[in-house]
């Protein structure tokens, strides 16, 4: 029998347009399936897990196939829907397959190379000839035979080693190998169990004796396992060795091992701390839920999307719950995206509460580890997981959980819809998840739903021209009052010198009877850190980063001056660098600043503080809002992760501190923003029975966004910003793509940004607009440049993305140009 040879298209961890090709060892012919990890050798000597794309016999016209090196899995870890909805992300957004693998598969699944540097056995050189760094890396490697990189660099004591070695390989010192190693482990727990003749009571009573007399601390690990296995009780428990090592002396575990009493095994247990909660009673829906939960039913008979507007605090979870527990109960998975991490505390709470079991959780604060084992859960292969099991069947996650390897997929609830963290910036792919949800929903023939209090404008439009299905929630679940929103002139109050630090007297007032009456307080300032920038009270000269062109920002309480762009830092300075003079103070302010104010003016306050410092460690949400739910904290100030769905019965009073830096923001949908941003934190207070207030400090109180926010009226927003947009081209009537060039060279930029835009002139005409610098034209030493490109929602998108994919490519092909990055962003927020 004539056995043929196979080929493999791989995908690669690398930012290359094409899959390559390798050849498979005939010996794997009937092994190897697309979605498999192989391990592959690329360029002069690299190794990188790679992806079987697919298998044939074609070999490539143009190049030698090299052979896989290793074939890690034996069932694929990624499955053909996931390449379908990869093919579409590289396809829709501009970039490359490797791009998605990088931002889909979690790091742990990417097998690391790493180099190896060890003697040469064929040199016969004098090592005195060798520089004093060239001679201690070989004293090393005679000590240890085999070093990394960093090793080197930790035994020389400088940073960067490669010359040293570059110049050690080319006399014949050294040799370079690469190897692979595997990222992930798998977190093993070592079980005891009694030898099966001492189940038997008449054995087990001789041996207590026995030990009684001769070993008591073996006795004592004895009876800590019959406490842990509930021996006596119907159902046995599984014993922990840790546990009954930690209850008696190791030394006494080991030698009732040693003697056969106990038997120990090993088991693969998860890293994710999963906790079972109390199944409470499914609440009976009132009118308004009802209407909207028949109406989006009704709906999905004939449309994928549907999309549910209810305002903050009107019951749109509990429609989810009954939609998820339906599509659970057909045993379908359901996908649950929400846009912040914060977010996942109250709602995995509410969720356990209501299936009663443990779900998957899945966003970027897990390590590697824990995000292999959630990949591996819901593909029903994890840690004690099967494909029917709730944590296989119900993910929670941020906008990277649409990458999970989901079999059976019915549902997806995308929560807070109208959110910009859906949006993914840098690196690529700059996919939204929103949108990103609805294909993959429709390559497993899920419904969507599509769910806020604040809708983005064009999920509104799609609602309202039939697109998707629409149900509308316009009061409070029980009855409750929308806030009482007040805004307050701090132009005027400023004049009159009633200002106190950034506070008004209405807001300071209103905070005070909050806390005399034991509620609760919300304080929202969308920057973090103590003050914007520093500024010399003489000269005006302002500390800027070295790297960026934008101020640094202070942080006080690390007394440190900030790129919020590069992570740039350096100490505050106590002389003006220009003029010499020491009065030298802070401008603006941020959460930080609040958060020390508020301490001056109400001392005995509890005060807390929620922002990108404050939950950088991985469990900081969680203890944040459970002390804030618990009312150990009485007044939390935050940034926009504050805004954002969070459910608190005790917020009696929201602070609006400064709207206006929102709504003067340079963009098209600054004003449709601010009024989501405020209209949200709005939604913060008032849950219970009483009627929230709110306090949004402006220079300019009449404001028509600031009045449809008092007025709660979304459709006059709507209604203004669909107008505007329609006049001035933008979405939803026309699509955008940004590019962004990115050099170090000013002159360079200038020219091919110049360069690029006449090219896309001579296709698209007035559409495209630019080449312009961005607010900020410089971060990390690269001059950014850019051109945007408006064209009609009725124009081919493939044809335009034909255009352009065409003239980058002759842009990088261009010996003046090829230096310059060009970065396409579709659909940029």
């Amino acid at each position: 029998m004539t056995r043929i040879t196979l080929f493999a298209d791989l995908i690669l961890p690398l930012s290359v347009p094409n899959l390559y090709t390798y050849r498979v060892p005939m010996e794997w012919n009937e092994l190897v399936k697309p979605g498999q990890r192989v391990i592959v050798q690329f360029g002069k000597n690299k190794l990188y897990t790679a992806l079987i794309r697919r298998v044939h016999d074609r070999a490539p016209g143009i190049y030698t196939a090299k052979y896989i090196d290793s074939l890690l899995d034996d069932e694929p870890v990624v499955l053909e829907q996931q390449f379908l909805l990869w093919e579409q992300i590289a396809s829709y957004y501009m970039c490359n397959p490797g791009d998605v693998l990088n931002a889909a598969l979690p790091a742990g699944l990417k097998l690391s190379s790493e180099t190896k540097i060890t003697l040469n056995p064929d040199y016969t050189g004098n090592r005195a000839e060798l520089n004093e760094r060239e001679f201690i890396v070989a004293e090393a490697l005679d000590v240890r035979n085999v070093l990394t990189f960093p090793e080197v660099s930790e035994i020389l004591s400088v940073k960067i080693v490669q010359p040293v070695l570059k110049a050690m390989l080319e006399k014949g010192v050294v040799l370079v190998r690469e190897e692979v190693r595997e990222k992930y482990k798998p977190k093993m727990e070592t079980y005891l169990e009694l030898a099966e003749e001492l189940e038997n009571e008449e054995l087990l009573r001789p041996l207590f004796d026995k030990l009684e007399k001769k070993a008591p601390k073996q006795l004592e690990a004895l009876i800590a396992f019959i406490k842990y296995s509930d021996r006596y009780n119907v159902t046995r428990k599984l014993v922990k060795k840790a546990d009954i090592s930690k209850d008696s002396d190791a030394a006494a575990v080991a030698a009732l091992i040693k003697k056969g009493v106990f038997i120990s095994y090993a088991e693969e247990v998860g890293r994710i701390r999963h906790e079972e909660g109390m199944v409470s009673s499914e609440k009976a829906f009132n009118p308004d839920q009802q209407e909207a939960y028949d109406k989006l039913t009704t709906d999905f008979l004939t449309k994928e999307i549907a999309l549910i507007h209810g305002v903050t605090s009107s019951g749109k979870t509990e429609i989810y719950l009954r939609m998820m527990k339906e599509c659970l109960a057909a045993g379908k998975q359901v996908l649950y995206l929400l846009p912040e991490i914060a977010l996942t505390t109250q709602i995995i709470t509410r969720l356990q509460n209501h299936f009663g079991g443990s779900i998957s959780v899945y966003h970027s604060r897990f390590n590697e580890n824990e995000r292999v084992e959630v990949w591996k859960t819901v593909l029903g292969d994890g840690p004690g997981a099967t494909k029917n099991s709730l944590a296989a069947s119900l993910i929670l996650g941020a906008r990277s959980a649409v990458f999970l390897p989901f079999t059976n997929l019915g549902l997806i609830i995308v929560d807070e819809e109208h959110d910009s963290s859906y949006k993914q910036y840098d690196p690529a792919p700059r996919y939204n998840a929103r949108e990103t949800a609805i294909f993959l929903a429709s390559l497993h023939k899920a419904k969507v739903l599509l769910g806020s209090a604040t809708p983005s404008v064009e999920s509104t439009w799609n609602a309202q021209s039939g697109r998707f299905g629409f149900a509308e929630m316009t009061k409070r679940f029980g009855g409750m009052e929308m806030p009482l929103i007040e805004v307050v002139d701090i132009k005027e109050a400023g004049k009159r010198k009633l200002m106190k630090s950034h506070f008004s007297p209405p807001l300071l007032d209103k905070i005070q009877e909050a806390l005399n009456n034991k509620e609760q307080v919300i304080l929202f300032q969308n920057r973090r850190g103590f003050a914007p920038m520093l500024e010399c009270a003489t000269c005006a000269w302002t500390p800027h980063c070295t790297q960026c062109d934008v101020s640094l920002t202070y942080h006080k309480q690390v007394n440190q001056l900030r790129c919020h762009y590069c992570g740039y830092s350096v100490k505050p300075p106590s002389t003006c660098s220009a003029c010499g003079d020491t009065n030298i103070r802070t401008k603006g302010f941020g959460t930080e600043k609040i958060e020390d104010d508020l301490v001056i003016f109400f001392p005995t306050a509890k005060i807390a503080r929620m922002d990108l410092d404050t939950t950088r460690a991985k469990y900081a949400h969680r203890q944040i809002i459970s002390d804030f739910e618990e009312h150990n904290i009485d007044i939390l100030v935050g940034t926009q992760m504050v805004t954002k769905g969070l459910d608190f019965d005790n917020v009696a009073l929201v602070g609006i501190l400064n709207a206006d830096s929102m709504l003067n923001f340079p963009d098209f949908r600054a004003f449709e923003r601010s009024y989501q941003l405020m209209a949200q934190v709005s939604g913060r207070a008032g849950r219970k029975n009483k009627r929230g207030k709110v306090v949004i400090q402006s220079y300019n109180p009449d404001h028509a966004i600031l009045k449809d926010v008092i007025n709660n009226n979304y459709y006059g927003m709507y209604a203004t910003e669909l107008n505007e947009r329609k006049n001035f081209q933008y979405p939803p009537f026309y699509r955008l793509i940004r590019f962004t060039l990115r050099h170090k060279d000013l002159d360079l930029i200038n020219l091919g940004a110049a360069h690029f835009a006449d090219v896309l002139k001579g296709h698209f005409g007035k559409r495209v607009l630019g080449p312009e610098f961005p607010a900020v034209a410089r971060i990390r030493n690269e001059y950014h440049k850019n051109i945007l490109l408006k064209f009609e929602r009725e124009a081919s998108m493939n044809k335009v993305k034909e255009i352009i994919r065409s003239e980058i490519d002759a842009f990088k092909t261009n010996a003046d140009f090829k230096a310059i990055k060009v970065v396409p962003d579709v659909d940029p927020l």
